[in-house]
Order: structure tokens, then C-alpha cells, then sequence
């Protein structure tokens, strides 16, 4: 039950500030908003605070914000004609300028970036970055191993190897390979001194001990980012991460296409549901799970797929190289079939989500 209440406040927040963006934007550029919608119609309640009606919808699957005149049929063209009788057509979405009009529709987009970058942000400053360091640590030494006969120890840091830094495991594990049956110094810092250790890494070695019979890791610690440096980062990570998840996106649609079947690892509101009970186990790991799932909504809103802002956006760019409108019924009816597959979408996701719940099937499968 704690699960499901942490995905409605994460799902809730992502939506209104999406939404939120659409609705300020065009507040401040005072086009009329007629309706501001959590979830998907039909309504479940409704209130007019002056002239915009806020309401719940019963699809909890996104929401909306209803412009008037967004586009020539959107809003009723009966309805359009009278406003345009009172003097008011100059609030209407659709008699603004191509820039309004994108700087409307961008703005959901631009308010989830902005919120994952602020959230990886914070987590930078108040939690660190957990990063490599150049220590090579001694996990483990092995019973009889050529490390235990030389007095290594758990908890030992390699420095050198015959004089060469040793920065990762990789690098260890290279340069004892090329020294294999011949005896190496390695400087080691152990117990708060520094010590010079003699070893001579096997040729012949049982399965899964390798040459020195050891178990490393590389050492982490946490860097912590002031205030005015975690934006930057924060910034590059979420840039990182949006390459990432158009790469993701593509290679989704592709199986789709070629199989009907959405690839392991994709998720619908189901599985979201399922991952925030895994992700929100404490509060920076939920944040960091909120902040991807904030640019996975800027990400797929900002792809050219009418009923999407992406493909809402794509009509007003369109109008503005070509000079040509695009016709409002066309439009409208490109949308109308755009959402139709999108909630066609997440009805297979989610079937194949609930399938995979029954059958005990993880959303990751193992490596």
C-alpha cells in the first residue's frame, strides 16, 4: 500500500508540473485555458475557479490543459465565433503568433528537464557523487595463494607494481598477467604505513583464483558538489541521460515492429508501480528514481508523435517553414489516431506487465 501511495505522489508531481508548464505559459502570454485536467477523460470532478475548470479525470495515465481555440475545431467552432463576437479571439491559442504557440506547447517538455536536472542537482549537493578513486583494495586473499605466502592482507591498498601507478583493476590485473611466473614488488599501503611487497603471480592457477590468488576492488568515496556546481553536473548527467533513453526508445520501437512484443525491461504504469517499491527504499535513491522518470516524460512528450506535445510541435514548426496551415480537421484527426496507439501502447504494456507479475517474471532480466 506505502508502494502505491509513493507512485501516486511521484505520478501526481510529474504530471502537474508538466502541465504546469502549459498552463503558466500560456497564462503569461494570456491565452484563455479552459481546463486543467489530471488524468485522462472522461471527468470524475470538476470546479470553475474563474475561467478555467480544474477536474480529476478517471484514466490516471497523464493529464492535460485545454486551450481555447486551440486549434479551428478544438474548442467548438460555435463556441470560437461567439468568443470571437465578445472581442475575445486575440485569447485564442489559435490565433497566436508560431512562437507563442511552441512556447506553449514546449513548456510541459522544458518544466520535466528542469525538475530532473533540480533533483539530480540536489542529490549532488546534499549526497555526493559516488566515484572511483585510484586505491585498489584487497577484498579477499586466498588460503596458500602467492599473495598470502607474500603477507598481503584484506583491507591492503596497491599502489605500484615494479614502479608502474596502478589507478584500476584492470590495470592490476593486466600488469600481473605480463608478469606471470616472475617475482614483482608491489607497494603497498597497509595499516597506516607503506610497505614493499615481493610476489611472484602463478602461470598455473585453479579456476577462479587468478595469478596472486587475490580479490580486488577499486575504492569509492563520495564528492559532495557545492551549490553552484551541481547545477553543471546535474546538467551533464541529465544530457547523458536523455542520449541514453532516445537510444532506448528507438531499439523499443524497433522490436515492437518486428516482434508485437515490447523488449524485457520496458515498463508500463504497472511495472512503474512495481519499480517504485524497489527504487524508493530510502529518499535519495526515490528522488534519483523520480528524476528519471521526470526526463523519461520529457523524453517521449518531446518525440513527433501527434497527441504528443512533440507532434503538436511538429505541426506548428511545419506552418512556420512552409507558411502553409496545416488543416485544422486534418490535424485534429492526426492526433486523434496518434492517442488512440498510444493508449493502445500502454494497453499491451500493460498486459504484458501484469502477465509478467503473474508468472513471477522480473522487469529486468538477469545478466
Amino acid at each position: 500500500m506505502l508502494t502505491i501511495i509513493i507512485f501516486i505522489l511521484i505520478l501526481t508531481v510529474l504530471v502537474l508540473i508538466h502541465e504546469a508548464g502549459h498552463f503558466f505559459v500560456a497564462k503569461l502570454l494570456k491565452i484563455k485555458v479552459e481546463e486543467f485536467g489530471f488524468g485522462l477523460p472522461p471527468r470524475a470532478w470538476g470546479k470553475k475557479i474563474g475561467e478555467t475548470i480544474y477536474s480529476l479525470n478517471w484514466l490516471p495515465i497523464g493529464g492535460f490543459v485545454k486551450l481555447f481555440g486551440e486549434d479551428e475545431a478544438g474548442a467548438g467552432k460555435l463556441k470560437f465565433k461567439v468568443e470571437k463576437l465578445k472581442g475575445s479571439s486575440s485569447r485564442a491559442f489559435y490565433a497566436r503568433p508560431g512562437w507563442q504557440k511552441a512556447f506553449v506547447v514546449i513548456a510541459g517538455v522544458l518544466m520535466n528537464f528542469i525538475l530532473s536536472i533540480f533533483l539530480v542537482s540536489v542529490l549532488f549537493s546534499a549526497v555526493g557523487e559516488t566515484i572511483p578513486t585510484d586505491n585498489i583494495v584487497v577484498n579477499q586473499v586466498l588460503k596458500d595463494s602467492p599473495a598470502d605466502k607474500a603477507g598481503l592482507k584484506a583491507g591492503d591498498v596497491i599502489e605500484y607494481l615494479n614502479g608502474t601507478k596502478i589507478t584500476n583493476t584492470a590495470q592490476l590485473i593486466l600488469e600481473t598477467k605480463k608478469h606471470e611466473g616472475e617475482e614483482v614488488s608491489l607497494r603497498v599501503f597497509s595499516n597506516g604505513m607503506e610497505k614493499i611487497v615481493s610476489v611472484t603471480p602463478r602461470k598455473d592457477f585453479p579456476k577462479g583464483e587468478g595469478p596472486m590468488g587475490v580479490a580486488i576492488t577499486q575504492k569509492l568515496e563520495t564528492k559532495k558538489y557545492s551549490w553552484f556546481e551541481a547545477p553543471v553536473i546535474g546538467t551533464k548527467i541529465t544530457f547523458e541521460r536523455s542520449v541514453a533513453m532516445l537510444k532506448g526508445f528507438v531499439g523499443i520501437v524497433g522490436q515492437l515492429f518486428s516482434t508485437g512484443k515490447p523488449p524485457e525491461g520496458v515498463a508500463g504504469p504497472v511495472g512503474i508501480a512495481q519499480l517504485t517499491g524497489v527504487f524508493c527504499q530510502n529518499v535519495p535513491s526515490c528522488l534519483d528514481f523520480t528524476s528519471v522518470l521526470s526526463l523519461n516524460l520529457a523524453i517521449i512528450n518531446l518525440l513527433p508523435i501527434p497527441a504528443l506535445d512533440g507532434g503538436r510541435l511538429f505541426f506548428i514548426l511545419f506552418a512556420l517553414v512552409t507558411r502553409k496551415k496545416v488543416h485544422p480537421a486534418f490535424e485534429s484527426y492526426a492526433h486523434a489516431i496518434g492517442m488512440a496507439i498510444l493508449l493502445a501502447l500502454i494497453a499491451l504494456i500493460t498486459f504484458h506487465d501484469i502477465a509478467r507479475i503473474i508468472t513471477g517474471q522480473p522487469i529486468f532480466p538477469k545478466q
